[in-house]
């Protein structure tokens, strides 16, 4: 029965697939899923073997044609005629099925978005690798106490373990089965994760409705029936809104995470850490910029280490960049006036504290209190002045400056003058110049990042900074371009597309690697850092320029500025570097074989260790003078004062007293005179002339070569420590009085003790006599021109002048003959006589020159007449012990110069005293302290201390020291990478 049944559904399902009602179309039952249609009709081959259907015509007939056929019940549907069969359970299971694809989109959908959002948060996880060193040390050295080989051969075997396994071959088998179940809901799928990551690209969850039909694989996804503008509008706006939201947790974390550094930082100050920590990466690096800033060499050795250097016009905006960057108003400000006037270091570190010191000095000034930030302004104010030589507007002068703080960037910038186009009054001529060789000489660094700063609100056809940058970065590989103000140039700029240009690097000529727009405040110098950061953020997040994707968000605030000019700094770092050092090698090895090959027997010391030595050589030389013998020094001191006093003795004391009649009237004026001139002149040319030998010798044990052991290369600083010195050095002025008393004491007393003494007295007489004849006659001469042996001799005439004087001389000389015992001046009725004589002769004679010839004549008379009596004295020594009385001979001027000589020994006693108890250490004290004023001078030893050899030394130690600071350096960066 059952067989007949069936055998009747085939003949009548095949009459229905080659219906001919005018339309071809598909039975129903090839419409219906594979599972549906095995259910509906056993006889339904498979979709793998599957045949073409029989096109025959459409009869009713049954293969058993004895039996009447019943009438078939048929329902019409909407594609055609099926059979009405009660299939409840069959359309449950489909119903079922298609809820098995919605259940398994959702799992897999979900399971996606699980997994971007885990990735997300980890990526926004502090990294904690730099926190290694609070675990303690002992966790990091269980490998040395616990035997970890012993504990895995004590662990089961993996063989053992993967037989408590399930199997999973069996399992697989069990899903290969179901595989046919389950593959048509793949697609479905596939079409829902696709529109999950179109969704997340757009950084909107989005709403999407899929509409499933009963047909299966023709179902339709119908959207929101929305404009593309709109739309695109409204994914902007989520867009802006989920990055904001983003970047205010980023901030939450980093403050959070600046929080927790700033925490332990200070608890390490506090030593509760006992190791030490290292030298930061930052400070090393400065350190080394610091000495190539101070080398001075001549051997080509370029500096071509990274650093940041900030350029741009003047009144850009370049100082307040650099202050949000350092997150603290650090420089002094002025209303359109040149502030920058010298470069400026500042490196950027991280600390626990907010501070900042400048390189040669140990004061931290706190950046968190307004009273030490108007010090620092001011200092870097004064430092700035300082540095600018004379004459001139702006130095090349670098100042070094160090800033510390929670979450600041580690890096180090230079902040260079600002770019002018035109020398104002009050600046030097060479101004502009000089501004864009110092901008230039930064620059050329190939492994420098350019920071160019352009003013957004003025018009970009007036910058100048633009075109400098372009010569020195053609191609803009290190180049980023920062432009400020950009909440003034929106308002007043009419086409914004101008400020899209401008940071698409479309309107300006040139490149770089990255462009920013900032806004570092408006306008008002009082303001905080921290309300121009919120002013900031309030100002991009409702600017049109960013809702209307004219700026990236990426290209906004200084705080992203800030990260990607301290990533490309470390990167331009750690690419040139190594390069870097083995320059410096290289240069090492130059200047040591240079050495070697110059001075093979000499010690390499530089201008600090040279100083020392020539210090002590100086300090040894002045001790020197305290072993110089007495006699010695009164020696020096009696005959130096006697030549500077000897003139006044002759001229005013002795000649005259020399033309007085008697003796009473001789020792009356002679003690007149001399009590004047001790009350007046006599203690201070002693004075005078005991500083002078002080010097003298001092500059003799100074400047005296000691043979092999001299070293001409300290002369310089011997001569300037020697100025300097005597220039501070004040005599005693009290000694000046109490010299004065024993000088007066020594010239009243008029007793000779010895006939020793007496015969000195006349030598000392007879020399100095002597010594004025011989330059009255050298006088004369030079009068009358030479004698008659001379002009015979070395065929020398006589000019004019001299033929006249030489006969007013002879005729002077007559008158004196005439007249041995005649007066020191000539009456005028004697001078009328013989200018009358020589014009009998035909010589006109002025009476000036007879009278300035007659002085001579006379003189050279009267020293000859008194060296004719000293001779006479030298046997008076017996009538002076009585007074000459009863004697016709009298020696009042031996007596005069035995005065003279006393007083000129006792002088030069008190004096030599006064050297070698005071003077001589208060010498020796001031030579100390200009010695200790120079070492602390840089720039006097670099001035005193010259010459190749002190020059190569001083390369050859800062390389040295420059190539062992990179090696660490180096070293330090490699353990942190």
């Amino acid at each position: 029965m059952w067989r007949t049944r069936a055998a009747a559904a085939c003949v009548i399902c095949r009459s229905l697939a080659n219906n001919s009602y005018g339309i071809k179309r598909k039975s129903p039952l090839q419409n219906l899923h594979l599972v549906s249609r095995s259910i509906h009709h056993p006889h339904y081959p498979s979709s793998k073997f599957q045949r073409p259907p029989l096109r025959i015509s459409a009869q009713l007939f049954s293969s058993l044609n004895r039996l009447p056929l019943r009438k078939t019940k048929l329902l019409n549907v909407k594609y055609g005629y099926q059979f009405h069969r009660n299939f409840w359970l069959a359309r449950l299971a489909s119903r079922l099925l298609k809820l098995r694809y919605l259940i398994l989109g959702s799992a897999v959908g979900g399971g996606y978005t699980v997994k971007k959002t885990y990735d997300q948060w980890k990526d926004m996880m502090p990294d904690l690798d730099e926190y290694k060193w609070i675990v303690p040390d002992f966790i990091w050295e269980l490998d040395e106490h616990i035997d970890f080989e012993k504990l895995i051969k004590a662990l089961p075997d993996a063989d053992d373990l993967a037989k408590l396994l399930p199997d999973f071959d069996k399992i697989g088998e069990s899903f290969t089965s179901l595989k046919g179940f389950f593959s048509p809901g793949y697609n479905l799928v596939s079409e829902v994760l696709g529109a999950s990551d179109l969704l997340l690209l757009l950084g909107s969850p989005g709403e999407t409705a899929f509409r499933a039909t009963d047909q299966g694989y023709d179902n339709d996804k119908q959207y929101k029936k929305v404009s593309d503008k709109e739309k695109i509008d409204q994914l902007q706006e989520e867009l802006l809104r989920t990055q904001l939201k983003y970047q205010r947790m980023l901030e939450r974390l980093e403050k959070e995470n600046k929080e927790l550094r700033k925490l332990v930082l200070q608890r390490d100050d506090k030593g509760i850490h006992q190791r030490k920590l290292k030298k930061s990466l930052i400070d090393m690096y400065s350190e080394v910029l610091d000495i190539l800033s101070d080398y001075d060499a001549s051997y080509n050795t370029q500096d071509h280490l990274p650093r940041v250097v900030v350029v741009g016009d003047q009144s850009a905006g370049k100082t307040s960049v650099l202050e949000m960057i350092a997150q603290a108003r650090i420089f002094p400000r002025g209303s359109g006036e040149m502030m920058t006037r010298s470069p400026v270091k500042v490196t950027l570190s991280e600390g626990p504290h907010h501070v900042a010191l400048f390189k040669d000095s140990s004061r931290e000034f706190d950046l968190t209190k307004e009273e030490d930030l108007a010090a620092l302004r001011n200092e870097i104010e004064i430092r700035m002045r300082n540095s600018v030589k004379e004459g001139c507007t702006v130095s090349t002068e670098t100042i070094s400056l160090s800033v510390k703080g929670p979450g600041l960037q580690r890096m180090v910038l230079v902040d260079l003058p600002g770019v002018i186009s035109t020398v104002t009054s009050g600046m030097a001529p060479d101004t502009k110049e000089t501004i864009f060789s110092i901008s230039k000489a930064y620059m050329q660094n190939p492994n420098a990042i350019i920071l160019c700063i352009q003013d957004g609100s003025v018009d970009a056809e007036r910058s100048i900074v633009t075109d400098l940058v372009s010569q020195m970065d053609p191609q803009g590989k290190r180049t980023i371009f920062v432009l400020t103000k950009v909440d003034l140039a929106e308002k007043n700029v009419a086409s914004p597309s101008r400020i899209q240009q401008i940071i698409e690097g479309k309107l300006f000529p040139m490149k770089a690697l990255g462009y920013f727009a900032v806004v570092t405040g408006k306008g008002n110098s009082s303001e905080s850092i921290e309300s121009i950061k919120e002013y900031e953020e309030e100002f991009f997040q409702n600017s049109k320029l960013l809702k209307t994707c004219m700026l990236k968000a990426h290209q906004v605030t200084t705080k992203n500025l800030s990260l990607a000019v301290s990533d490309c700094f470390w990167k331009m770092v750690r690419e040139s570097v190594e390069q870097q050092a083995d320059a410096f090698k290289a240069t090492r090895f130059n200047l040591e074989t240079e050495w070697k090959n110059n001075y093979p027997r000499l010690r390499e010391l530089d201008r600090n260790e040279l100083f020392e030595k020539a210090k002590n050589e100086i300090l040894d030389e002045v001790i020197s003078l305290t072993q110089v013998t007495p006699k010695h020094w009164e020696e020096i001191l009696q005959k130096t004062l006697w030549e500077r006093v000897s003139t006044h003795v002759i001229e005013n004391i002795y000649l005259p007293a020399a033309q007085t009649m008697n003796s009473g009237t001789f020792n009356t004026t002679v003690d007149i005179k001399l009590k004047q001139w001790t009350d007046k002149q006599l203690p201070n040319k002693a004075v005078e002339v005991a500083w002078e030998t002080l010097q003298e010798e001092f500059a003799r044990f100074m400047t005296e070569h000691k043979g092999k052991e001299h070293d001409d290369i300290f002369d310089k600083l011997k001569q300037a420590v020697k100025e300097e010195s005597i220039k501070r050095h004040k005599w005693n002025e009290r000694a000046e009085d109490s010299l004065r008393v024993i000088q007066h004491n020594a010239l009243e007393d008029r007793s000779i003790s010895d006939k020793q003494q007496w015969d000195a007295a006349i030598h000392f007489m007879e020399e100095t006599l002597q010594s004025r004849l011989k330059d009255t006659e050298s006088v004369i001469e030079d009068m009358v021109g030479p004698d008659w042996k001379k002009r015979w001799l070395y065929w020398i005439g006589r000019t004019k002048e001299q033929n006249i004087r030489n006969e007013t001389k002879n005729e002077l000389e007559k008158l004196i003959k005439c007249n041995e015992e005649h007066a020191a001046y000539l009456a005028n009725d004697e001078v009328t006589t013989v200018r009358k004589n020589l014009e009998a002769r035909g010589i006109t004679v002025d009476p000036c020159l007879i009278k300035d010839t007659w002085h001579q004549i006379y003189r050279r008379y009267f020293l000859k007449t008194a060296l004719n009596h000293c001779n006479l004295c030298r046997r008076g020594f017996y009538y002076y012990q009585r007074h000459f009385v009863d004697s016709e001979l009298e020696c009042n001027d031996i007596v005069l110069f035995w005065r003279i000589q006393r007083m000129l020994a006792i002088t030069a006693n008190t004096l030599r005293q006064q050297l070698t108890n005071t003077e001589v250490r208060r010498l020796e004290k001031n030579v100390k302290e200009v010695l200790e004023d120079f070492a602390e001078d840089n720039d006097k030893k670099v001035k005193l201390l010259t010459g190749k050899r002190v020059q190569l030394a001083e390369d050859l130690k800062k390389v040295r020291e420059i190539q062992e600071k990179l090696e660490a350096f180096i070293e330090a960066l490699h353990q942190e990478k």
